[in-house]
């Protein structure tokens, strides 16, 4: 099989970033700070994986080592079936227009100095993407496709809206052609009508271009829409991996069962079944032995306190690492 007619676009395999501690006059290593500790995943082409779990969990460290912002401690980043920490850098300069990202904070990630025409066209004329003479009409093609309007081109970025601002960013984003882009939390920062908005626009252009999404944030209730697939991480390491339905149907690891009832209801008379967890999350510098997640998990056995489970299938398609599921399927354990 050919690596542009695979199924899968992106593939994660033990995927690790420790960012070391330095002490001491001359600023030895003393530990590292495990911000990503060996994290296994599939995107399939045009679809949308989400990714969710409490701040400081390496969500946002995962998605820019994919994108190779940082370098990686191990394991491998496959996109198209390559190697991307083992591309030559001119290799990697034409990967760049293939894998995309759009920022959380709209305001912080456009420069005040530049007018949106010159913003989102910077990137086509550095990659030479279109002739120069076709530069103005691409852009203009591009801002309309993201619902700006051509007029917009030569105002600046306090001149808007964060709705509007966020549609830069994912015009800057789409005008280079991309197979794959990163949306890091691209909605936290902005109203809830206008997350809608935004939300409604990215699936368009994905049906619109084909394009493959990793998803991360905070809010569920978006995941749950946007999401074909989601992936659940907790200190580094993901704890479960299913389909959007799977997981929001029947949730396996006790942390994600505890993270989405947590999930609201529009609906005053239902009461909600909260999960409070108990005590604060551990140290990524000095994570607790065994599971991870035992200090919290009120069904903490004592294999959890020694082994740390294996990330493993429990179910068709469900992916799991609790120790509730050694040897037996989920509907026997629950």
């Amino acid at each position: 099989m050919a690596k542009e007619t695979s199924e899968y676009l992106l593939e994660v395999k033990n995927l690790k970033k420790y960012f070391p501690i330095k002490g001491g006059f001359v600023s030895k290593t003393v530990g590292n700070v495990k911000a990503v500790d060996g994290v296994s995943f599939r995107i399939r082409r045009g679809s949308t994986m989400g990714l969710v779990g409490e701040s400081g969990c390496g969500k946002s460290t995962v998605g820019r080592t994919i994108l190779r912002l940082q370098d990686k401690t191990d394991g491998e980043v496959l996109y198209n079936g390559r190697e991307v920490f083992s591309l030559s850098k001119q290799e990697m300069r034409q990967m760049r227009t293939k894998m995309q990202i759009i920022f959380q904070d709209p305001y912080s990630s456009l420069s005040p100095r530049l007018p949106v025409g010159e913003i989102i066209g910077e990137g086509v004329r550095e990659h030479r993407l279109v002739p120069p003479g076709e530069l103005d009409d691409y852009v203009t093609k591009i801002m309309r496709e993201c619902g700006l309007q051509e007029f917009h081109k030569d105002r600046y970025p306090h001149e808007f809206s964060g709705g509007q601002r966020q549609r830069i960013c994912i015009a800057r984003a789409l005008a280079l052609n991309p197979e794959f882009i990163l949306c890091d939390e691209p909605v936290s920062a902005l109203d809830v009508s206008i997350q809608a908005q935004i939300i409604n626009l990215l699936r368009d252009l994905q049906k619109q271009f084909g394009l493959t999404y990793l998803f991360i944030s905070h809010d569920l209730s978006v995941v749950e829409h946007i999401s074909d697939t989601v992936g659940v991480m907790y200190l580094g390491n993901m704890v479960e991996f299913s389909e959007t339905e799977k997981i929001f149907e029947k949730p396996l690891h006790p942390y994600t069962v505890a993270l989405f009832s947590a999930i609201p209801v529009p609906d005053p008379d239902y009461k909600m079944n909260r999960i409070v967890l108990q005590g604060s999350i551990p140290s990524p510098a000095d994570p607790p032995g065994g599971c991870k997640f035992h200090t919290r998990c009120e069904k903490c056995m004592e294999v959890c306190e020694k082994v740390q489970p294996e990330f493993r299938e429990v179910a068709p398609g469900h992916f799991c690492a609790c120790h509730l599921y050694d040897g037996a399927s989920p509907d026997t354990k629950r």
